[in-house]
Parts: C-alpha cells; structure tokens; sequence
C-alpha cells in the first residue's frame, strides 16, 4: 500500500504531466479529420472543435491551398497577412499546424504581438527584415533577415518585423498550433478597455494622451 507521501508525489507527477498535456494541441486519434460542414462546430476556451466528414468523402483538394499565390490587403502599418487555418484549409484540422503569408511594404511594420499557443517559424521569401523578439528578461534578440534566412519566435514572447529594405518584402510563417492565437501589444493596451487611470500611471501619459492612442487602437473609439 502506498504511504501518503508517496500519494502525494504521484498526485504532482500526475497534474504536471496534465499541464503539459494542455499546453498544446491534443494528439489527433486518426490519420486525418475534415471538417463537415453539414454539422456546426464546438467552441471551447482555446479551440473550435470541427466534426469530421466520413474519411471516403475527402479529397484530393481538402489537403491543398492556394490562397498564398498573392498579397492579401495592406492594413494601414504596411502589413498585409494571408493565414492558412482549418477555417479555409480543412486539411490541417487536427495536425497542430498552421500557417501564414505576410508582406510587408517598405517601412511598413508588423508590430509587437504574440501568439500566446504556439511558436512561430519565419522564413524570408524577398526582402530585407529587421526582426527580433523580447524574452521574459526583456532583453532584444533582433537582426535584419535577408532572403532564404530563417528565424524561430518561442511561444508566448513578443516578437516584431519591419521592412528596411528598398522593396517589398515577402514571409511566410509556420506554427506548432492549428489555432496560436495573437495579441497585438498597442491594440491589447490602449484598445481592451483598461482603465485610463491605470494607463497614466503605467505609461506617465496625459488623458489626453491616453485618449489620443485610444482613438488610435480601439475601434469603438475611432472617429
């Protein structure tokens, strides 16, 4: 019979194993999983579970996406992001991936944000890129990427791009995560609602100041 220390020990090996468990996407159960459409989805805190056609009905053309051909539309920093997900790409519904295109005009950024489920791997395509993420010491790791030069952002750091070359640049981006999730650092706190009291004492900004970002990164604001 175990002794309590010995309950207590396995009780601790048996929930880290759990965190670890959770921290990423679950191990799919079969070899593939296309969405049906016929049937709505199941959203949880982190994910959207999508029931499965019968695997007889895939295709060829579940499993291919060609959505990456061209630029998307330019947001006003010069950035514009075409994403791969199993909302437009039904064959990477449960295999823990996904996957973006980005371009970026000159001088235009791709500013502080994380992806608080997966690390990020970038590889430049065309273009000159100054990159670089802050880790928990808050200390830069950063350079300019040239193209066929590759780089890795951990999960959950913040991470940036901006293009310093003399023509657009050209990235695509792979994750450990069929949904990373992404928080952009300006929009998170001068566009969620915290209170504007605790922005100028965060930051040492005026109301006005703080109304002026504000305007800036939430959209309810914007005139």
């Amino acid at each position: 019979m175990f002794s309590e220390k010995t309950l207590w020990l396995l009780l601790a090996i048996f929930s880290f194993n759990v965190s670890i468990t959770l921290a990423s996407d679950p191990d799919p159960v079969q070899d593939f999983c296309i969405p049906n459409p016929r049937f709505g989805s199941i959203r949880t805190a982190h994910l959207t579970i999508l029931p499965c056609k019968n695997s007889s009905e895939a295709t060829t053309d579940d499993f291919v996406f060609s959505g990456m051909k061209a630029a998307g539309n330019f947001s006003d920093t010069g950035l514009a992001v075409t994403a791969a997900s199993p909302n437009n790409f039904p064959g990477l519904n449960t295999l823990g991936m996904s996957f973006a295109r980005a371009d970026i005009e000159v001088g235009g950024i791709n500013p502080p944000h994380f992806h608080p489920r997966a690390t990020e791997l970038v590889h430049v395509i065309q273009g000159k890129v100054y990159s670089g993420f802050v880790d928990s010491s808050n200390r830069v790791f950063a350079r300019i990427l040239e193209q066929g030069e590759v780089m890795v952002f951990p999960r959950g750091l913040v991470h940036f791009m901006m293009n310093v070359g003399d023509e657009p640049a050209t990235l695509f981006g792979s994750f450990n995560s069929q949904n990373p999730g992404m928080q952009k650092i300006p929009s998170a706190v001068f566009g969620s609602g915290i209170d504007e009291e605790l922005l100028q004492k965060a930051f040492g900004l005026s109301s006005k100041q703080i109304g002026t970002m504000r305007r800036k990164f939430d959209p309810k604001q914007a005139r």
